[in-house]
């Protein structure tokens, strides 16, 4: 586990300091020794950084800055990674971000240290902020005491969108399957696969360059298999309005490794 100074409390919705992200540790990450890649790793906590400097400064923002980086272990291919994020310091146009990266191995619950560093994001020049905008929080549910959630952000990049600029299905689908898988295999701590998706509901779009959280928690559980649901919030970084867009009722069933 990181220490208390590292790890950061969730915070409200209205008062962003600090948010924690996961993915996981595909081959195509990985170098030849099975490992993550250090600049795989850091496009990571890039991803996290730029989502809360987002949200901070309510605009448009690029990494200015990375410093203090410290490489302390490596993070095998699948395993999960947790990205935490939370502001140091905060002017007018910048925001300083103290950024970890821990490795979890879903099957034996065992968490590792691999990767700190600093970000420095500041607002794109030609960007002016918003006036600010009420943000919409997710339903309130209450967190499983066995920690069988996961809550996965993406950024709709144009390659993940059709010509009208809207996100596609098929990413969607993607980010949602990661993150019912990753809370499924925290539930049960054995190998997963999905087995079926009982209902799927596109409620509204998220467009290019939107922040799309899509937060998973186990429901239900049988001998092998595991009920997941998910929903998909997407939210735009200048003026912070967010939407509901997709809920997904999944199941998993654990398989022998």
């Amino acid at each position: 586990m990181l220490p208390e100074s590292v790890v950061p409390e969730f915070p409200a919705p209205c008062a962003p300091a600090a948010m924690t992200v996961v993915d996981m540790v595909w081959p195509d990450q990985s170098n030849h020794h099975g490992t993550l890649f250090g600049g795989a790793a850091l496009s990571m906590l890039d991803r996290a950084a730029f989502i809360l400097g987002s949200r901070v400064l309510r605009g448009a923002v690029v990494t200015a800055s990375v410093s203090g980086l410290n490489f302390q272990a490596p993070a095998p291919a699948g395993h999960l990674v947790e990205c935490h994020a939370r502001v140091l310091r905060q002017g007018r146009r910048s925001v300083t971000l103290a950024t970890a990266l821990v490795a979890e191995d879903l099957l034996h619950c065992t968490r590792t240290d691999c990767l700190s560093g600093e970000f420095v994001m500041v607002r794109a020049a030609d960007d002016t902020p918003p006036p600010a905008a009420p943000v919409a929080a997710p339903p309130a549910a209450d967190a499983p005491a066995d920690g069988a959630q996961a809550t996965v952000a993406e950024i709709v990049f144009p390659g993940h969108a059709n010509h009208r600029g809207v996100l596609h299905g098929g990413p969607a689908m993607v980010w949602i399957s990661k993150a019912g898988f990753v809370a499924a295999t925290r539930r049960v701590r054995r190998s997963v696969v999905m087995a079926a998706s009982e209902r799927i509901d596109f409620k509204a779009p998220a467009r290019v360059g939107d922040v799309v959280e899509v937060m998973a928690r186990v429901t239900a559980l049988g001998r092998r298999s595991i009920q997941v649901r998910a929903d998909m919030w997407a939210e735009s970084p200048t003026t912070g309005e967010r939407r509901h867009c997709t809920s997904a009722r999944l199941v998993y069933v654990a398989i022998e490794s």
